[in-house]
């Protein structure tokens, strides 16, 4: 088979792979569409802290089932499906809670092992999530994003009430915005690119150009009081500290952005009691494919319309680009039939 594989930081090829075989309780999925996100691109960056090399990447899949393995009841051959590329153990106390997006043994696929970025992939039965009749693989393959959205506004409790100020219109801050609009909520959005701000106008959110002024900002907008929800998706440590200033009181903050590890993030101690606002971590998602796929069956989803569409072998210089210039696409989608 096919398949794109970082051999090493800034060495991503194209080879002629065996193609995998699944065991017990697996499906080969013959991978149709594979969206490419930032993990993707700190692997090509070597500034991915999971993954070992070599590895073909990709976790954002949309394929149908080519087989099941052994002994293994799940969708026939040929069913139309997303893979949900988070592996908890199953035993941990995470696992054991439900929360096996936070397993204290993950395994990510197109991490931990072989991704997307190929004709097949392997993965378990009940990491498979039906296609909806009529939907593209291309769109399909935005259900993993889509659903860190859900996600987040599961945390931090959005409902069609809410004011919601999101910080950072990158590929994740867009999925945000959607999500939160198809709540009902009204969303405002801040970034230091003015073209990430027009992007997410499109969507419906309310530009708020970052500087120097921009708490000013936050209070006129909210008559003094804050925004009920903030939402931290720069993966900025200087931000996450701020996100106490713009939250109202008994308000509530999730923070989705990741930074480096070992990096302190210093909240005022009095703002705890004082605002008594609650803040939450949210991390990739559990239990919100579904809810993602509806979302983008419903047409109110449009983030995929701004995609762009790649064949797989143009990876190597896709990801050279955008190595080059990280703002040069808005999201990159690779085909594979």
């Amino acid at each position: 088979m096919h398949a794109a594989v970082f051999g090493a930081p800034f060495d991503l090829t194209m080879q002629d792979r065996q193609r995998p075989a699944p065991g017990p309780g697996e499906a080969l999925v013959r991978v149709d569409a594979a969206g490419l996100c930032a993990g993707d691109l700190y692997i090509y960056l070597g500034r991915n802290p999971y993954v070992s090399y070599p590895r073909v990447g990709g976790h954002e899949i949309a394929g149908h089932v080519e087989a099941l393995g052994p002994d293994t009841a799940g969708p026939r051959p040929g069913s139309r499906v997303v893979v949900e590329p988070f592996l908890g153990c199953g035993h941990c106390y995470p696992c054991r809670v439900g929360k096996p997006n936070c397993c204290a043994n993950l395994r990510i696929i197109g991490a931990h092992q072989d991704g997307g970025f190929a004709d097949y992939v392997v993965a378990p039965v009940d990491k498979l999530f039906a296609i909806p009749d009529g939907m593209s693989p291309y769109k399909a393959s935005f259900t993993e994003p889509v659903a860190i959205g859900v996600q987040c506004c599961r945390r931090g409790q959005v409902t069609a009430d809410d004011t919601v100020l999101i910080l950072g219109a990158g590929p994740i801050g867009l999925a945000l915005v959607e999500v939160a609009n198809a709540i009902g909520a009204k969303t405002y959005v801040s970034d230091v690119l003015p073209e990430r701000l027009e992007t997410a106008a499109q969507f419906g959110a309310t530009p708020v150009p970052a500087g120097e002024d921009f708490l000013d900002r936050v209070r006129g907008l909210t008559n003094g009081e804050g925004m009920p929800v903030v939402i931290e998706a720069t993966g900025n440590a200087g931000v996450m500290e701020k996100t106490v200033d713009y939250v109202a009181a008994g308000g509530r903050i999730v923070i989705v952005g990741l930074v480096k590890e070992g990096t302190a993030v210093s909240f005022p101690g009095l703002d705890f009691t004082r605002k008594e606002m609650t803040i939450v971590g949210s991390r990739a998602s559990t239990a919100c494919f579904p809810e993602s796929l509806a979302l983008l069956a419903s047409g109110k989803i449009h983030y995929p319309d701004i995609g762009s569409q790649f064949q797989l072998a143009e990876a190597p210089a896709v990801f050279a680009q955008l190595a080059r210039d990280h703002g040069a696409l808005h999201k990159a989608v690779f085909l594979t039939q």
